[in-house]
């Protein structure tokens, strides 16, 4: 089974160190979620491991190999999915999904997909938030890269769609190894199967919500499990 192992990312801008020793890993069938608070270095962690940002240092290897977050980008093993939004707001749903598949098998998968096929005839500038964050996630996922990392899926959107992705995620992670982090933990914890606080620029184990307010992620008095924004 193919494996993503992270150790020692270390990463600092100027005198602020955001990432100190960072290990954790991810196995194909597996969906582990980050959090952390607002500048714990997640969305820094993410671009590290696609290749777009350098590390200070970096130990990364897959199934036992050294691997080079900055080649990535010409190997193509790690697919990323940004917190800000990046399709053409001008072209129509489908005009957007040939420019991603050119496999007409492919592309169906995505065309009937039930929640795009309604929308298959809009521009992208007139989706709502979350069916373009759906489509944004459906088409990332669907790539034929084996990891797949997805930086705020949850965030701003429509309860419907939130569920929506949660369902697709847990279908497709069978043959993707998915790293996400989003300040909606509770959907976050939700789906699954390991979950890491980046904290002080380290890496903690946590398993349920209880751990997250003991490490100080979440604060003591709030227990309804809704958004948290710290």
């Amino acid at each position: 089974m193919s494996k993503l192992a992270i150790n020692s990312v270390t990463k600092s801008f100027g005198a602020n160190t955001v990432l100190r020793s960072i290990d954790f890993e991810c196995q194909i069938g597996e969906i582990v979620g980050l959090l952390g608070r607002n500048g714990s270095g997640k969305s820094t962690l993410l671009k590290i491991l696609f290749g777009t940002l350098n590390a200070d240092t970096v130990d990364v290897q897959l199934n036992s190999i050294p691997f080079d977050p900055k080649k990535n980008l010409y190997n193509r093993d790690i697919a990323y999915l940004s917190q800000d939004n990046f399709l053409p707001k001008d072209l129509k749903v489908r005009n957007i999904i040939p420019i991603y598949y050119q496999d007409g098998e492919k592309q169906n998968k995505i065309f009937y997909d039930p929640r795009i096929a309604k929308i298959v005839n809009r521009r992208i500038g007139t989706l709502s938030y979350g069916e373009l964050r759906y489509l944004e996630v459906l088409l990332v996922l669907r790539l034929p890269q084996r990891f797949i990392l997805l930086d705020e899926p949850f965030s701003m959107i429509e309860p419907l769609y939130q569920d929506a992705i949660k369902d697709l995620l847990l279908i497709l992670k069978q043959n993707k190894g998915i790293i996400l982090t989003d300040h909606y933990y509770y959907d976050v914890l939700q789906i699954t199967d390991r979950n890491i606080l980046i904290k002080n620029g380290q890496t903690f184990p946590i398993s349920n919500k209880r751990e997250l307010v003991d490490n100080g992620y979440l604060p003591r008095q709030k227990s309804s499990g809704l958004l948290d924004t710290v």
